[in-house]
């Protein structure tokens, strides 16, 4: 009752839920968040714009599906991803046809930000600031690794993003369009 009262009272201020799922709405958080942060961040694309491009938006489903495999793995109770479930983003990063359909229907369809809006990743890496690739997608490859499932997709943007951020590589989203993992 007291959590309850505390999320009635924060609520009027700004958004909040009272949950006893916390380690599954934090993970889905972070489902979310490696599947935009790092590719805005190597591409300099804005979250519109990976969307609108499917090579880039299957390839951000086959980041979430890694992520929710190993949460999965982990016994987290995750929530929906946008409109999502979390099944479908995991199939739809995984090849599935039927999975890819309704995740590319609700990417294109889905209620947007500004077009030019960006990440918060993308926008540390426009500033020239430190991005926080090894806290998520490269947590998510550490995680992974606990439970014996290899993150190849999460792993190899880790990867192109460091290289980005230490100027190897200018932002440009054929590092994703070009990129080949099979």
């Amino acid at each position: 009752e007291r959590a309850q009262e505390v999320g009635r009272l924060v609520s009027t201020a700004d958004s909040a839920k009272v949950t006893d799922n916390l380690w599954g709405e934090r993970w889905t958080k972070l489902i979310q968040n490696t599947m935009a942060n790092g590719v805005s961040a190597c591409t300099g694309l804005s979250g519109a714009q990976c969307a609108d491009n499917e090579a880039i938006r299957h390839f951000q489903a086959r980041l979430g599906g890694e992520a929710i495999r190993i949460g999965q793995a982990r016994g987290y109770k995750l929530e929906e991803i946008g409109h999502l479930s979390p099944e479908v983003i995991a199939r739809a990063g995984e090849g599935d046809a039927a999975a890819l359909k309704e995740y590319d229907h609700d990417r294109l369809h889905a209620p947007r930000g500004a077009p030019d809006q960006r990440p918060s990743m993308g926008q540390d890496m426009a500033k020239g600031r430190r991005t926080e690739i090894e806290f998520l997608n490269g947590f998510v490859v550490r995680e992974g690794e606990q439970v014996g499932i290899r993150a190849a997709a999460n792993e190899r943007l880790v990867d192109i993003v460091k290289k980005v951020e230490r100027g190897e590589l200018q932002q440009d989203p054929r590092h994703i369009t070009e990129l080949r993992l099979n």
